[in-house]
């Protein structure tokens, strides 16, 4: 967990169309399909931040966009590779091929951050038939704080109509039969809190896929406790040159929306634009009104006996997770008390 990882050949990786991709990384591609993305770019990314949401996957995407080796898509959470999930902000293959234009010899590393990607059935194994030698970083935490945090960002995301977080959990099952959701919510799998956040699953189907050498695992406890050094260490295992960085402030933290009305027609107008191909930057009018209507605000806790019963439902995950890891983390669960 967290070594250092492959060696990244330190030159402009190629493609010749998504369905292509595949041989050493670095080297011109043949494509299996005739396809007219090669005129277009010649980039692809090499590593992609999976998971998990509310994890610090945002903060590290910025600190690592910083880097003069690393390229990030300007749009976060493509997920284009969800391929059974209807939460695709990036579905088409030529828009996701364009993220990637701006690439240059000076770019060792390029990814992307899709937080649904590590939950999702097929995300991982399309990444592999696709780009050989990727790597992948995962980002997780207490699933208890996890499932509360999500929940939150969902409901300022406009996908959950249910404010009490309790109420919402216990719904998960029929979120998962899509049942309970309302015609705002994209995909109803993704308020499953119960399932999104067992991440000791979700990780040993990981490395069922992928070589343990091609994955780095931050747990989030470490990186409050020094960010610092969990950035070089990620740096590390992308094989890039070490950079002093020395701000690291968090990013996307708890907010909540004055008016969910403006919310929803902010995502209808982008959901009109995204089914014409017209995929934001986080720079157009709604995204701007989306942010006039947004206050930063903290989260509110859990009650002790809800925190209770959704660590006793996440202990058999963690001690799997736990035993995936090599790293005891039931403390996260641990209703004993010390």
């Amino acid at each position: 967990m967290g070594s250092k990882g492959p060696e990244l050949p330190r030159r402009r990786p190629r493609f010749s169309g998504m369905h292509g991709w595949g041989g050493t990384c670095g080297e011109p591609l043949e494509s299996t399909q005739p396809s007219s993305l090669h005129a277009m770019s010649d980039h692809r990314p090499n590593f992609f931040i999976i998971g998990a949401p509310k994890c610090g996957t945002t903060s590290l995407a910025k600190w690592l966009s910083d880097h003069p080796q690393v390229y990030m898509s300007p749009v976060k959470e493509p997920h284009y590779f969800n391929r059974d999930h209807h939460y695709r902000n990036i579905p088409e293959e030529d828009a996701y091929v364009r993220l990637f234009d701006g690439v240059t010899d000076a770019h060792w590393a390029v990814g992307e951050a899709s937080v649904f990607y590590l939950f999702s059935d097929v995300a991982v194994p399309e990444i592999e038939a696709a780009v050989s030698g990727a790597r992948y970083i995962v980002m997780i935490r207490n699933p208890v704080e996890m499932a509360h945090s999500l929940h939150e960002q969902q409901l300022v995301a406009g996908n959950e109509h249910i404010e009490d977080f309790e109420t919402a959990w216990e719904k998960s099952d029929r979120r998962l039969q899509r049942k309970d959701v309302t015609f705002w919510c994209r995909e109803p799998k993704l308020l499953a809190y119960t399932e999104v956040c067992k991440l000791g699953k979700q990780i040993e189907r990981l490395y069922e896929t992928v070589p343990e050498e091609r994955v780095h695992v931050i747990v989030f406890d470490d990186l409050e406790e020094n960010a610092s050094r969990e950035y070089q260490k990620t740096l590390q295992f992308l094989n890039l040159d070490k950079y002093n960085r020395t701000d690291f402030s968090a990013h996307n933290t708890a907010k909540e929306r004055t008016s969910q009305w403006l919310r929803r027609v902010v995502k209808g107008v982008n959901a009109v634009k995204q089914s014409l191909g017209l995929y934001r930057l986080g720079t157009g009018i709604m995204d701007q009104l989306d942010k006039l209507n947004t206050n930063y605000r903290s989260r509110p806790p859990l009650s002790p006996r809800v925190r209770q019963d959704v660590a006793r439902y996440f202990e058999d995950d963690v001690r799997r997770l736990s035993g995936v890891l090599d790293r005891d983390l039931t403390h996260w669960v641990n209703t004993q008390g010390p």
